[in-house]
């Protein structure tokens, strides 16, 4: 299911949580959704999930407007950090509402990510822990197979080995049945390996939106003497420094052709990778953009602040 953002906005009151974000995304990917806290990632899940409104500009999902739009929504699955079952009462009956209210719901792979993550049809909600609740947000979100499944770190307060397990079912899920995913996360170290694409969003705007191979490939460690370290740099834009006695590292962001390489190897200089959350991190540090503003995309209709 694809998604067409057109200059989209969020306001909540003189506030602007998502300022003028246009983007587009082919259906059958999964994408990362990254942003410091207080980014707008949440607000926009929200549109996107027709939990709210837009404020401005336009969301079409599968060519469709969102709001209010039954034919659309049921194929949208949002799971949110809380869960989507905090106020039901029973596991079983969380299960239940789930299977009434999504068209793809498939009760025996639900029961099987029950078993997965230890957790009891006939437990209450309420009276569940954070990392549980979490858990049975991951079994419906999972489980529903909805076109369009979106989680906003609703899997923050699993321990790391169910948090793992998760990664692996979601994973092996889409494979068998591909459709649209979009994981919110601050955890970029242990699931930035499934992102297809990713978007950046900084202060409501959206920095970036590149296929995650791309992404990486600009990011270079430049490592050596602080003098050619410097020479080297200059005119980049170096996103971090580091200095220690003689030796300099540097993070730069942006395409080094086979030259500038072969320059920096006869300087003496190392040139390394940076993870995806080291780039995270400085791209999205207060002050001017480093990276290129992503390239808009006019929306082509084919038919809250966290």
């Amino acid at each position: 299911m694809n998604i067409v953002a057109d200059g989209l906005r969020v306001n909540y009151g003189t506030v602007r949580a998502v300022d003028d974000v246009t983007f587009s995304l082919d259906g059958g990917k999964i994408y990362g959704l990254l942003g410091r806290n207080g980014s707008g990632k949440t607000s926009l899940l929200s549109v996107l999930a027709a939990f709210r409104k837009e404020s401005g500009g336009t969301v079409r999902i599968g060519g469709r407007p969102v709001f209010e739009n039954a034919d659309v929504t049921r194929d949208i699955c949002l799971i949110r950090d809380a869960g989507e079952t905090v106020d039901i009462g029973t596991a079983a009956d969380a299960l239940d509402f789930a299977q009434w209210l999504r068209p793809n719901w498939d009760e025996k792979y639900a029961r099987t990510l029950m078993d997965t993550f230890r957790l009891k049809r006939s437990a209450n909600v309420k009276a569940m822990s954070k990392g549980q609740r979490s858990a049975l947000g991951v079994v419906v979100g999972l489980a529903a197979r909805a076109p369009l499944t979106m989680f906003d770190e609703s899997y923050i307060g699993m321990d790391a080995p169910s948090r793992y397990a998760f990664y692996d079912a979601l994973l092996a899920d889409y494979m068998e049945h591909p459709r649209t995913i979009i994981l919110s996360t601050h955890l970029i170290e242990e699931v930035g390996s499934l992102f297809e694409e990713v978007l950046i969003i900084k202060q409501g705007r959206l920095l970036l939106h590149e296929k995650s191979e791309t992404m990486l490939a600009r990011g270079t460690s430049v490592t050596g003497p602080v003098a050619r370290v410097d020479a080297f740099t200059a005119g980049l834009t170096v996103l971090n420094t580091s200095t220690l006695g003689p030796t300099k590292v540097a993070m730069v962001y942006g395409d080094l052709d086979a030259a500038s390489r072969a320059n920096a190897r006869e300087s003496g200089l190392e040139l390394g990778p940076i993870a995806m959350q080291d780039l995270f991190v400085h791209l999205t540090d207060p002050g001017p953009d480093p990276a290129t503003p992503a390239t808009p995309v006019p929306a082509e209709p084919a038919g809250e602040v966290r």
